[in-house]
C-alpha cells in the first residue's frame, strides 16, 4: 500500500473502489496500490476519523498499528455523500449526493429529501424512493456493478435494513449476496463467510458498522461510551486479521471524522437569517440555503455573514463551484441546481442548529460535515 507523510491527505475516499477494480484486473488507475488478491473486503466504520484514531492508539492499537494511508472523505463529510462516493469512486459534483438533506424539484415547489434515510421534508418523513426513486436521483454507475460485470461476485456485510435502502439502491446499486451484521460478532461471522471459500471464483465484499457514529453523536467522540466502541471495533479488527486467510485482502476505513461542538447557533431564533429563505437543507456542520427570489441573493448573503460572524464562512454557490468545493469536475446543471443559493460552514467547533424542525440533530454532542481536518481524513487500514 501507498504511505502518506503525516498530515496529508494526498489520496480520497474517490480512489480506494478503483483502485480494487484494477487489482482485479478492471484497468484504470490504482493510485492505492492494492495487491491482486482473490477476495477483498472493504469494512466501513462509520465515523473513524484519522485524528480520533491517532489520539486514541492505546485504544485502538491495530487501527494504529496498520494505518497504511490517510484519505480525505471529501466536501461535505457526511455519511451520505462519502458512501456514495466510495461507492463511485467520484466526488459528489459527479454523484450528485450533495449533503445530509438537499433540496429537490417537486409539484409546484423544492422538497427537501434526506438522503441518508431517504425521506421527505425531515430525517422522519415519509418514504421518499417513490417521489424520488434512488436510481433517478443518483443515475451512474458504480464501481460495484462494473466489477459484478467483470466477474467479481458482491457480497453485503451490513444491517439487514439497508440491503433496500434509498442510499443503498443510490450509491451500490449492484445485487449481491447479504450477510446481515448488527453487531460485532456477525459482522466478523459475516466477513469470515466470505472470504472462507474453497473456490477460484473472486468476492468483493462491502462492510459497515455503525455504533462508533452513533456513540459519538449522543456521548461526544472521546467519551468514555465512544472510546468502548472504539476499543471493541479495535479487538474485532485485530482477530480478523488473524483469522482471514491470505486470500483475502481486508481494508479498512471511515467516512468522516467527527468534531465536539461547544457552540450552538438557533438558525430558527433569528428573524434576519429566513428574510427571502424557502428552505435550509444540510446539517449543523454544513448548511444549504435556498432563496424565493435569486435577486436576494446579496442581501441574504450579507445578512448571513453578519449574523453568524466567526461561527461560520458563508459563501455563493457560485463561489463554491469556482473553488471546487464539491470536486474538480463541474457539475452537470442538475445537481448543481441542488446546491444551496447560498452555503453556510460551521467554523471551529460551532453547529448551526433548527431545534424546533429538527429535534434530533440539534441535540446531538458530536458532528461532522465542515471542511476541518478533523472531519475531512479517515484513515485507510490493510494489514497487507
Amino acid at each position: 500500500m501507498v504511505s502518506a507523510a503525516a498530515g496529508m491527505a494526498p489520496y480520497s475516499l474517490a480512489d480506494v473502489l478503483p483502485s480494487i477494480a484494477a487489482s482485479f484486473g478492471l484497468g484504470g488507475g490504482n493510485a492505492l496500490g492494492v495487491a491482486a488478491n482473490r477476495d477483498v473486503v472493504v469494512l466501513l466504520i462509520d465515523g473513524l476519523g484519522a485524528e480520533l484514531v491517532a489520539r486514541h492508539r492505546e485504544s485502538a492499537p491495530t487501527l494504529a498499528a496498520f494505518a497504511a494511508t490517510t484519505l480525505a472523505a471529501g466536501f461535505p463529510a457526511t455519511t451520505a455523500t462519502s458512501l456514495t462516493t466510495l461507492a463511485l469512486g467520484a466526488p459528489c459534483a459527479t454523484h450528485g449526493i450533495i449533503g445530509y438533506s438537499f433540496a429537490m424539484p417537486g409539484a409546484g415547489r423544492p422538497r427537501l429529501l434526506n438522503s441518508l434515510r431517504w425521506t421527505l421534508d425531515s430525517a422522519t418523513g415519509e418514504d421518499a424512493r417513490e417521489v424520488y426513486p434512488p436510481e433517478a436521483v443518483q443515475p451512474n454507475r458504480s464501481r460495484l456493478e462494473d466489477m459484478a460485470a467483470h466477474g467479481v461476485e458482491m457480497h453485503y456485510v451490513i444491517p439487514g435494513y439497508q440491503q433496500t435502502s434509498g442510499l443503498t439502491r443510490a450509491a451500490f446499486r449492484a445485487p449481491g449476496v447479504l450477510h446481515p451484521a448488527a453487531t460485532l460478532d456477525e459482522l466478523r461471522a459475516g466477513i469470515l463467510a466470505v472470504a472462507n471459500h474453497s473456490g477460484t471464483n473472486r468476492r468483493f465484499a462491502y462492510a459497515y458498522f455503525p455504533e462508533l457514529d452513533a456513540n459519538g453523536h449522543l456521548y461526544g467522540p472521546d467519551s468514555p461510551q465512544w472510546l468502548a466502541t472504539l476499543r471493541a471495533v479495535d479487538a474485532c479488527v485485530a482477530d480478523l486479521f488473524s483469522a482471514l486467510p491470505a486470500t483475502c485482502t481486508l481494508l479498512i476505513t471511515g467516512d468522516h471524522g467527527m468534531i465536539h461542538a461547544d457552540t450552538a447557533i438557533d438558525l430558527d431564533a433569528n428573524p434576519a437569517l429566513h428574510r427571502d429563505v424557502a428552505l435550509i437543507a444540510g446539517e449543523p456542520r454544513v448548511r444549504h440555503i435556498y432563496l424565493h427570489r435569486a435577486e436576494a441573493l446579496a442581501d441574504t448573503h450579507a445578512a448571513w455573514s453578519a449574523e453568524l460572524s466567526t461561527h461560520a464562512t458563508v459563501v455563493t454557490r457560485a463561489q463554491a463551484l469556482d473553488e471546487h468545493w464539491f470536486g474538480p469536475t463541474p457539475p452537470s446543471s442538475v445537481i448543481a441546481a441542488r446546491l444551496g443559493d447560498l452555503i453556510a460552514v460551521a467554523e471551529h467547533n460551532a453547529v448551526l442548529v433548527r431545534p424546533e424542525v429538527e429535534p434530533l440533530e440539534s441535540s446531538l454532542v458530536g458532528h461532522h460535515g465542515a471542511r476541518t481536518s478533523a472531519e475531512q481524513l479517515v484513515p485507510l487500514i490493510s494489514r497487507g
